[in-house]
Parts: structure tokens; sequence; C-alpha cells
């Protein structure tokens, strides 16, 4: 059941009244118009013995006690590893288990004493071993059992918010066309209950789905796509995959993704996604996406509207049906349909995403340790390594105790010596400067001034390498000056209106921002994603370079992609150290 407690009053108040403010998802108490915040409270039937909505059971009329905030079915796969870490394998084989909030293991309602930070010293060679003997003679037989009597019991729950939800998405889009939409897939089981939602809803299996390959999805995730492809043969399925980079050698090049800078999303996960929708639908005046992000998944997205325009993509509009769905809800849904999923949560993940993310638990490691080694011990080493290449004096501790999941900057890093752009003012002419590139002159350098005007190659003095940056009306803005294979450029500003600056010492971070780029580029497509025009395009080249390409007929000159990351470059925020 979810209750509402009003912040100001910090009490419980009844069903809150929605914001005046139409496209706020806020809650506000009736009673001071304070903002009321959602709780949630899952109950415990012990004569039917499966967890409720609601305190009363449907089935046989009992109230049961409260259990959890939100809770997981457990199922026999992971209860079977659960057991074998407590030393008492098939001991719960009977009984109806659960995983609540905090992860905390429930066995016919009651908690059992189970503690994963125990795990880091675990021998998970003998754990595996083990599994792989007994796995064969667990059996499914008692947890169906459970699971049709959870959907029973809960079967008013699963009518509200199936009727809630459908209705939300044929509001939602009514006005679109079926080609303007599109389902972002995952292949967890949040975007799997989203899209069979918005199918259910609108009637129209032939929504194209998008999904998002970041190259280190769990092996399962693949064979699920695998499987959503053949029993939706009329539902397009496109992949969205970054094939010019490798993750090992990116994690070697700048450092593996901390909690801090996870840039693996942008280089992965972001930036592709972002490419694959502007070329799908190019021509679109609109454009609706159906996500399926939830609120209680983390602090970042408890502050996500179920509605919202795309901060990256005109005219895209994003909707989010399930976002205030718990655990229990979802799962509720799967059962209830009977719908088919990503067989990694029967593992015991909580979550289905990238399988060595620097967000995953302890016990999603462990789980990874046991049932992916080869993969598990190869990043372990790489971990390692990288731990020994920044001087840790013992490595093992440093990665074993999650050192490298709070990283930040790139000290130590030898690319983030590219971020450093050396210079010098000119002693002969005003507001000019020369620049130690760390890096040749080429012409990719000058196409990285395109958003600050028009490249015009001809009115300065070709021998000297000049080149001048001009306005619409032809005025000239910049002067550059360098010859191709030398390190040295010299800039010259004429006018300080250059995208977006008002004053000489805006305009030289301007210049800086984009030789940081022009030293640290590595395909991230950050900057590309930035743009909501469509007018920049960042390749890799065959000798290992990147190719970065704005187009003067679609650039609108707003200066987003200069100065929207630190210093200009995501890749210098990422790697950004401390200077003497």
């Amino acid at each position: 059941m979810i209750t509402y407690t009003c912040r100001n009053r910090k009490q419980e108040t009844e069903e809150p009244l929605p914001c005046t403010n139409t496209r706020c998802e806020t809650s506000r108490c009736p009673s001071c118009g304070g903002r009321a915040e959602a709780e949630s409270e899952i109950y415990w039937c012990s004569q039917c013995l499966v967890p409720l909505y609601e305190k009363r059971c449907s089935l046989c009329g009992q109230e049961g006690k409260r259990l959890a905030t939100d809770v997981r079915p457990v199922f026999p796969e992971e209860r079977l590893l659960v057991e074998i870490i407590l030393g008492k394998p098939f001991a719960y084989a009977e009984a109806s288990v659960w995983n609540g909030a905090g992860n905390y293991y429930f066995v016919n309602g009651r908690k059992i004493p189970f503690s994963v930070s125990s795990l880091k010293e675990a021998d998970c060679h003998a754990i595996r071993s083990q599994y792989e003997d007994l796995k064969h003679q667990n059996t499914e037989e008692y947890f169906e059992k459970h699971r049709q009597r959870f959907v029973k019991a809960n079967s008013l729950r699963y009518e509200k918010i199936l009727e809630e939800a459908g209705s939300y998405i044929r509001e939602k889009a009514k006005d679109t066309p079926v080609l303007d939409m599109f389902v972002s897939f995952s292949g967890g089981k949040d975007s799997t209950v989203t899209s069979d939602l918005v199918i259910r809803a609108l009637g129209h299996p032939e929504i194209m789905h998008i999904f998002g390959d970041t190259t280190l999805e769990f092996p399962s995730t693949y064979e699920y796509v695998k499987r959503f492809r053949k029993t939706h043969p009329k539902t397009p399925m496109v992949s969205a995959r970054n094939r010019e980079k490798d993750f090992e050698g990116l994690c070697k090049m700048i450092g593996p993704p901390s909690r801090v800078m996870r840039w693996c999303c942008t280089v992965f996960k972001t930036g592709v996604i972002q490419k694959k929708i502007r070329s799908l639908f190019r021509e679109k005046n609109q454009i609706l996406t159906f996500y399926g992000i939830r609120r209680s998944e983390s602090v970042s997205r408890s502050k996500y509207d179920r509605e919202s325009d795309s901060p990256k993509i005109t005219k895209q509009r994003i909707i989010s049906p399930v976002i205030d769905w718990m655990d229990f809800d979802i799962w509720l849904y799967l059962f209830t349909g009977e719908i088919d999923f990503n067989e990694a949560y029967r593992l015991g993940y909580a979550r289905v995403g990238c399988w060595c993310c620097p967000n995953n638990s302890d016990w999603s490691e462990f789980l990874s340790s046991v049932h992916m080694p080869e993969q598990s011990e190869r990043f372990h080493h790489l971990l390692v390594e990288f731990a020994e290449s920044l001087g840790k004096e013992d490595a093992e501790t440093y990665v074993r105790e999650g050192g490298w999941k709070a990283r930040q900057g790139g000290n130590g890093v030898a690319y983030a010596e590219k971020s450093v752009v050396a210079f010098r003012p000119c002693a002969m002419e005003e507001n000019t400067f020369y620049y130690e590139l760390q890096r040749p002159v080429s012409e990719e350098l000058y196409e990285l001034f395109r958003p600050f005007g028009y490249l015009n190659f001809e009115m300065g003095h070709a021998a000297m390498g000049e080149v001048y940056v001009l306005n619409r009306q032809g005025e000239m803005l910049l002067k550059l000056q360098g010859r191709k294979g030398l390190r040295e450029l010299k800039v010259t500003i004429l006018s300080v209106r250059i995208a977006g600056a008002r004053d000489l010492k805006t305009a030289e971070e301007r210049v800086k921002c984009q030789l940081t780029k022009y030293q640290m580029c590595m395909g991230c497509l950050a900057c590309e994603s930035v743009c909501r025009y469509n007018a920049l395009s960042v390749k890799e080249k065959k000798d290992g370079g990147t190719e970065y390409r704005i187009s003067d007929e679609k650039c609108l000159r707003c200066g987003a992609c200069v100065n929207h990351f630190t210093a200009g470059c995501y890749m210098r925020k990422v790697l950004s150290i401390k200077r003497t």
C-alpha cells in the first residue's frame, strides 16, 4: 500500500491533491498545500504465505503484518545459492522466499540472517562448484504455487495499475502517429513491462523498439533480446551500439569508470542511442519516447517527471508510464501476464544493466563471480593493473575494497595530460595569444571553430596558414594562424561575441574549450549528443583518430557544443587533474 506523508507537518495525510500546474507530477497535502511524499508498505499474509499490497488478504480475509517497503521474488536459482552460502542446501525449497528493500531475505515472512558484506572473503570457486553439482536437483514446483497465490491475492492491485498506465499511455499518444514513437528497450524488467503496456494500450505491435546495446550486457540479456524478437515478429527492434570503441581498451587508456564519472554511459549508451534516434526520426516533427525508468531505482531518478521534454533532442517528448511503480508492481505484472523476462533475475540480480557497472551492489558483484567467472576475473585483473599504474601500494586491497569506484579525476593517468592547454599572450598584438598544442595543426582544428562563425580560407595569407572566422554579416570575429604539421597556433580575438561570450575573458575560455577538444577528442560522442540540430558528427578514422565535422547549414552557432562540459570536453571533465 502507498501512503503519503506531508513534508511540512511530518505526518500522514489523506490522498493528496495534484499540483495546480498540470505539467507537474508533484502531489500536495490538501490541508497545508505542502509537498506530500509517497511511501510504500508491503504486508505479509501468514495464511497464504505471499506478500500483499493491501493489508487484508483478498483470498483468506486475514489481516497481514507489515513486511517491507518493497519486495521482489527470490527464484529457485537464487534461493539455492543463498542456501549454499548458509550451509543449508534446499532448506527453504518448499518455502515462500522474497527479498525486501535493503537486500533482506524473508522465508515465509520471517527475516533470515544473511550478510552480503561477509561474501568478500567467501570462496567463490567452492560455492560455484557446489552450485553446479546441486542445481539439477532444484525444483520449480513450490515456487510456482507461491507465484500463483501471489497473483490471485493481488489481482485488484494488478487491475488498478494496468488501467491507470493504459489510460495514461493512450492519453499521451492520442495525437501521435505510430511511426513517430518508439520504446527505449534495455532488456531489463522495467522496459519489458513498459513495452508490453504500450503495445497493449495502443494495439500497435509495430511500434519501434530501440535496444541500447552497451556491449557490456549480461549474456542473458542478449539471449532475451533474441527471444523477444522471435515472439514479437511484428515489432521492429533496432540496436544502438558503439562498434568503434572497446571498453577494455578505454579502461587502459583513461582508467575504469567510477561512481562519480561513469564515462561508459556517454561512450557506449547515451551518445550512440541519440545518434540512432536522429538517424531514424530525422524528418519527424514530434517524437514520442516511452521509457521504463522508475523513481524508486535511485536518488537521481527520484527527481524525474513522468512526462518531460528531452534536453538533447528537439521535439522529443519522454513518457515514463511506470515511473511510480514498485518492484512489487513490476513482478505482479510480469507474473500475471506470464510475460517472458531476462533470466538474470532468476539468478538473483535485482537490476540488469552493465554487468561490471561501478554502481552495482556487492551482491551483484558476488553473483557475477559465481555465474560469470571468466569475465569477472578478467575485469578484476584489469582493475588491479590500473591500480598498479597509479602507484597503489596494495592494488588488490584497493580493488577489493572498491577504491576504484570512488576514483575522481585523471591524476596519474597519462592521457589526462592532453587536457593541458599552454599559451602565452602576444606582446605585439592586442587580444592575441600563442597556443602550444600537443597535436599538430590539421584541417580538423579549423573544423572545431565553426560553432563560432563561418570559416573563410581566402581572406588570410595562405602560406602563413591564416583563416578568418566571420559572422553572418561578414564581420571578422577571429583570426587563426597556424601551419599544418606544426604545434603552434596564433589566435587573435577580433570580437568577443563568440559562442555566447560577452567579454574577453569568456571569449578566451571558449577558444580554449575547442583546443581542449582538439587535443583530447577520442570520439566519445558527447558533443554529438549535445547538439540538438544534428549538425555535428564524430566518426572514427581508419588510423585510429577521430573525424570531427560540423555542418555549416545545420549549425545555428548556439554554442551548446562548446561550453556544455567542463573546459568544453567531456573527457576533460572525466580526467580533470590537479594543477600546480
